[in-house]
């Protein structure tokens, strides 16, 4: 697996100054420790650091697949995808911005009515963006992210590929559609996350 360039400083760091704190690690970048937690999950998820409760991150060396790893390979995307919030191309960004406030999403999946795939998605930036300097009434039609553009995962794939799709895109969450492109539901970050802490609880 090739690892982006951040998450290869994130390496050297731990290399450097093992144990030490995610706080620590963010500090170091100028990030914030959110902004790195999809990072942390791929490089603890392949074996490369060591998450240690009170201790911090070490540097494993393992370049193979951890035990973590293969374990998250085996967990489905059917078995733990979300409801995806949907919307038509005409809706208004102001309804828009109703619907994302409402459901308490990160991003609204703009579905083509007429043969309901997915055409494009719009995410609380683009809906924030949107209403400097326009009307409350341009659609989404003009303002959504269209397909091709869009990473996409399908539901039999595992976490572990959504991990790493995530990951390597820097993006918060991924629709997961039928080959057809039929949209079935979402994944994002924060349930990866959960399901970390559930395994790692687990072996504890």
């Amino acid at each position: 697996m090739k690892f982006t360039p951040r998450q290869e400083e994130i390496v050297d760091i731990v290399k450097n100054n093992e144990p030490i704190s995610g706080d620590e690690i963010a500090k170091k970048l100028g990030l914030t420790k959110s902004t790195l937690r999809s990072d942390f999950a791929v490089l603890t998820m392949t074996g490369i650091l060591d998450a240690r409760q009170k201790v911090g991150y070490i540097y494993s060396g393992l370049a193979e697949q951890s035990l973590l790893a293969e374990s998250l390979s085996q967990y489905l995307i059917k078995d733990h995808m979300i409801q995806a919030i949907t919307a038509n191309p005409d809706m208004t960004v102001n309804d828009a911005i109703t619907q994302l406030f409402m459901y308490d999403a990160g991003s609204l999946y703009v579905v083509d009515p007429e043969n309901n795939q997915l055409a494009g998605v719009v995410s609380r930036k683009d809906l924030l963006r949107s209403i400097i300097g326009q009307t409350h009434n341009t659609t989404l039609a003009i303002i959504m992210t269209r397909m091709p553009n869009i990473i996409v995962a399908q539901p039999n794939q595992s976490i572990l590929d959504a991990a790493k799709l995530i990951a390597q895109h820097q993006i918060d969450s991924l629709p997961i559609v039928t080959p057809n492109y039929e949209i079935l539901g979402k994944l994002s970050k924060s349930n990866i996350v959960n399901l970390l802490v559930e395994i790692c609880q687990s072996e504890v």
